[in-house]
């Protein structure tokens, strides 16, 4: 008498992974997001943003749903990059200024103002991956902050949305300029910004340290 066996069950099928000429489109279209973000706004028409590229229109949707999600992908890209720069300036850099002074200076030629979408009512920022993002970048910088502090290199009278606000506006073009070549000054204004934070203080500022959620409140 034969016994019935078991039917074996079938394993789980893998998601094919992308293959790299999709995964350096999609990084291309990020980057020349980011780069269009900052110098004209979140609204620039995702054409143009495929010819700065190098792809075609339909490469944009193949990879995403629609303009939400590219700004979604935009600002966590920028995240991640300004957290890991943080990251390496606090492990690398003994001197806790100048730790701070390297973030600023690297987050400016990560774009950082590209982040601006994020400030406007209509972008969804409740989404678990964008609170992770925020979180890690805000414990990045603040902890860059703190040690400045400690120190007594850093004024008192500061806090992390006060530095991202002004590394926002200071990589921005001013909306209708036509000098959108900003690019060669962005580091030496950079560098009068970092002087005017470092202690003792010369004056006091109006107003109260501005945060993060501040900065999402407003």
């Amino acid at each position: 008498m034969q016994t019935a066996t078991a039917p074996v069950a079938a394993e789980p099928r893998r998601a094919p992974r992308p293959r790299a000429d999709a995964l350096r489109n999609r990084e291309r279209i990020i980057a020349a997001a980011r780069e269009m973000f900052v110098e004209y706004g979140a609204e620039r028409p995702l054409d143009e943003i495929a010819r700065r590229a190098g792809v075609g229109n339909a490469t944009i949707y193949r990879h995403f749903a629609d303009r939400r999600e590219l700004i979604t992908s935009v600002v966590l890209s920028v995240m991640d990059r300004v957290s890991a720069q943080a990251e390496a300036a606090a492990a690398e850099e003994a001197d806790p200024f100048d730790a701070l002074r390297r973030f600023v200076h690297a987050a400016a030629d990560e774009r950082i103002g590209a982040l601006c979408p994020m400030l406007s009512d209509t972008f969804d920022q409740d989404q678990a991956e964008l609170n992770a993002a925020r979180e890690r970048l805000e414990r990045d910088v603040e902890g860059l902050m703190r040690r400045a502090r400690e120190a007594g290199r850093l004024r008192s009278d500061v806090a992390v949305g006060d530095l991202m606000v002004a590394l926002s506006q200071l990589t921005r073009p001013l909306p209708g300029t036509p000098c959108l070549n900003i690019d060669q000054f962005v580091h030496r204004h950079l560098q009068l910004f970092l002087d005017g934070l470092q202690a003792p203080a010369r004056s006091e500022l109006p107003g109260s340290a501005a945060t993060l959620d501040d900065l999402r409140k407003s």
